[in-house]
C-alpha cells in the first residue's frame, strides 16, 4: 500500500465510521419503537390522605420503583422527581392518557384497596400530591402507610412516551436473565 492509498482509506475512514454509527442508532431507534413492555410503576409513602378529588403521599419515597413481567423481567428504579418531571413528555404521556393506579393503604390494621385515575402530580415538599378520579372505593380516606401502583400495560418503549424516555437510563442499569428456567 501505497502512501496515497493510505491518505485516501484515511480519509474516508471518519466518514465510514460515522455512517455506520448513524446505521447502528437507527436500527437500535427501530427495534426500540417496535419494542413494547408491561411496566408498572410503585410509589410509597408514609401516610396518604385523599379527598375532594385530590391524593397526597405524605413523605413519599424519593425513588419511584418499576418492573415488568414476562417476556423480560425488568426491575429498578428512579427518582420520583423525574418521574413526576417527565409526566407530560410525548405524544402518548401520561399527561394525555392518565394511569390508572390502586391505592394501598392501611387504616388501622386492615389495608384498604382504592382505584383512581391519576392527574397532575406534583412535589410539596416531601409530599408528592396528584388529582385523582376515583374508579372504585372510598372518595376520602386518610390512613398509614401507604403505596401507589401504576398501570401503564402495554406502553411502548418510544422515545415519545414516559418509559421511553427513561429507557436510556434504565438500559445501563438493567440486568436481564440470561437463558433458563424462569
Amino acid at each position: 500500500m501505497n502512501r496515497r492509498q493510505l491518505l485516501l482509506g484515511l480519509g474516508f475512514a471518519p466518514v465510514l465510521s460515522n455512517l455506520m454509527m448513524r446505521t447502528a442508532i437507527a436500527a437500535e431507534d427501530k427495534s426500540a419503537a417496535q419494542e413494547e413492555v408491561n411496566l408498572l410503576f410503585v410509589q410509597t409513602a408514609n401516610g396518604a390522605t385523599m379527598a375532594d378529588g385530590v391524593l397526597r403521599l405524605n413523605n413519599v419515597s424519593p425513588a419511584t420503583l418499576f418492573f415488568s413481567d414476562r417476556p423480560d423481567r425488568i426491575t429498578g428504579h428512579e427518582p420520583t422527581e423525574d418521574f413526576v418531571a417527565d409526566w407530560g413528555i410525548g405524544d402518548d404521556s401520561f399527561k394525555t392518557n392518565p394511569p390508572n393506579a390502586t391505592l394501598s393503604i392501611l387504616i388501622g390494621d386492615e389495608p384498604q384497596e382504592i382505584v383512581v385515575e391519576l392527574m397532575s402530580p406534583r412535589l410539596e415538599g416531601s409530599d408528592l400530591v396528584y388529582d385523582v378520579k376515583v374508579l372504585d372505593g372510598k372518595q376520602m380516606v386518610t390512613g398509614g402507610a401507604a403505596s401507589l401502583f401504576i398501570d401503564t400495560i402495554g406502553r411502548p418503549l418510544t422515545p415519545v412516551s414516559v418509559a421511553g424516555v427513561h429507557r436510556r437510563r434504565r438500559r445501563r442499569a438493567i440486568r436481564r436473565p440470561g437463558p433458563g428456567p424462569r
